[in-house]
């Protein structure tokens, strides 16, 4: 208990720390953006991250220190999050308190977390609703206990779908194990059947916009970003050495150990069978949309691995039912110390420019992602100001464009409403909704802001205006410029 404790002060103390340092990253400017625009669902998540992210900017989208205050208290949270669900799922103190400690230092979770993302959610609800749903089963059928935690239970997986479509996956594990032969006995009550169907609600108003809408998420996730999808070598080692990375290669080790321990002994109990159930079945569908996707990204199958700590928390390497697996106190100590010392080297080189100072010359920043966290204050500074410049007569409005969404999304978070962004992205994004092509093009004078990552044609991109000036944004970290924005101002041309 000591041990975790003293891991969550100190982490709490980084992640404030980072909380006053970092802004947003790209998908977390797209989901502050969810913000000034409330819908059941976009693009690419349903929208309870939206929801999140317009309470924390009080009506608007929040700014950075504010989503990272409450992203870091939460995400220290998590380890007791998982800690409690252990003890409900049967696990002793020792083997609870060793797999929190697990969670707590695995990259994925002690970094990944921070941002203000739909995971985040997932993380808590999916957990929280494996707990539940287990507290439920071990208890005497029909029972008050037994009630609470199956609707407990329908609630959490409700609101976890709401945060990530995954989430569904784990309802069809729920309904795998109530239909099961050990859950017999709860199975012939209403209560978990029930619990499903409160599951569900949640989901209708996202289900009604997407229908009247024409199931655009559906179609963005599934066929518009999927132009060069089918299985390849190439996706499957992405997938694999996605774990070895975001777990770290020693704890990704000890899933495998987990889920084959796992797969041997899912008939013994019911809650066996719950944590079997939640961790195969969403693993053979997210693998398998991993291996196909050339856009998939590994932390996808995440959620399938989240029951595997509890497994471990309910047959702690002590005892000899994980003998086969070599999961040793030693192995299990070597996991802890492997991946602190992955998730303080990324600490360090996301909040130093260490990196920037090692390497010299072999350094190029377009590659460092952690520089997405720098400099924008910078960028939306000096856009207002040259749009407070361009205010003159016969200027009557002004709108400011980007090349990609990565763009637009940090400037119209940062914006909000002061100044209309859109998107000259050739694919289709949320900014097609929300500030549509037909909208800005005509607009007087455009701002348009991009930096050395991207080059496009002017003249291709607005065939009706004419560039009238540049003013470039250095962005100087570690005494190197990691960007160079440029905003391009163009007047509309004159009609012919």
């Amino acid at each position: 208990m000591f041990a975790l404790v003293a891991l969550s002060i100190v982490a709490l103390a980084v992640r404030l720390v980072a909380a006053g340092t970092l802004g947003f990253g790209d998908s977390e400017a797209l989901y502050a953006s969810y913000a000034l625009h409330p819908q059941p669902a976009y693009l690419d998540h349903p929208g309870l991250i939206g929801v999140l992210a317009r309470a924390l900017g009080g009506g608007s989208s929040p700014t950075p220190a504010a989503a990272h205050v409450f992203t870091a208290i939460v995400a220290t949270l998590v380890p007791w999050v998982l800690l409690l669900a252990a003890r409900l799922t049967g696990g002793s103190w020792r083997g609870s308190l060793a797999a929190a400690l697990g969670v707590a230092l695995v990259p994925e979770v002690a970094i990944g977390l921070f941002a203000m993302t739909p995971d985040l959610l997932l993380f808590c609800g999916w957990v929280g609703a494996l707990g539940a749903a287990a507290a439920a089963l071990r208890s005497k059928p029909s029972s008050t206990r037994a009630v609470s935690f199956f609707l407990l239970s329908g609630v959490l997986v409700g609101a976890s779908s709401t945060a990530k479509l995954s989430a569904l996956t784990l309802l069809v594990a729920l309904t795998a194990t109530y239909a099961s032969k050990v859950a017999r006995d709860h199975g012939r009550t209403a209560w978990p059947w029930l619990s499903l169907l409160v599951s569900m609600v949640p989901l209708l108003p996202v289900a009604r916009y997407e229908e009247r809408l024409g199931w655009p998420m559906l179609q963005h996730r599934l066929i518009e970003t999927q132009s060069e999808a089918g299985l390849s070598l190439r996706n499957a080692g992405a997938l694999v050495g996605g774990q070895a990375l975001y777990l770290s290669p020693l704890f990704a080790i000890a899933a495998f150990l987990l889920a084959r321990d796992l797969w041997q002994r899912r008939r013994e109990d019911s809650t066996a069978v719950l944590l079997a159930s939640a961790t195969f079945i969403p693993l053979a569908f997210l693998s398998a949309l991993c291996l196909w996707s050339r856009v998939a990204e590994p932390h996808w199958i995440a959620p399938a691995l989240l029951a595997l700590p509890l497994h471990y928390a309910r047959s702690p390497a002590s005892s000899s039912a994980l003998a086969g697996t070599r999961l040793s106190d030693r192995f299990w100590s070597a996991c802890l110390r492997s991946a602190l010392g992955i998730t303080g080297v990324v600490h360090v080189l996301v909040m130093t420019p260490i990196a920037a100072w090692a390497m010299r010359g072999a350094y190029d920043p377009r590659l460092d992602i952690s520089n997405e966290l720098y400099g924008w204050s910078n960028v939306v500074a000096g856009v207002e100001r040259i749009a407070a410049d361009e205010k003159m007569p016969g200027a009557e409005d002004i709108e400011v464009v980007g090349p990609h969404w990565v763009i637009c999304a940090q400037l119209h978070a940062a914006l909000r409403d002061r100044l209309p962004v859109g998107c000259a992205e050739a694919r289709r994004d949320d900014f097609d909704d929300w500030n549509p092509r037909a909208r800005w093009e005509t607009a007087d004078t455009l701002l348009f802001v991009s930096d050395n990552r991207y080059s496009p044609d002017l003249g291709e991109l607005f065939p009706l205006h004419a560039m009238i000036r540049q003013t470039q944004i250095p962005i100087v970290r570690g005494g190197r410029i990691t960007r160079l924005f440029t905003v391009s101002v163009l007047e509309r041309r004159a009609p012919a």
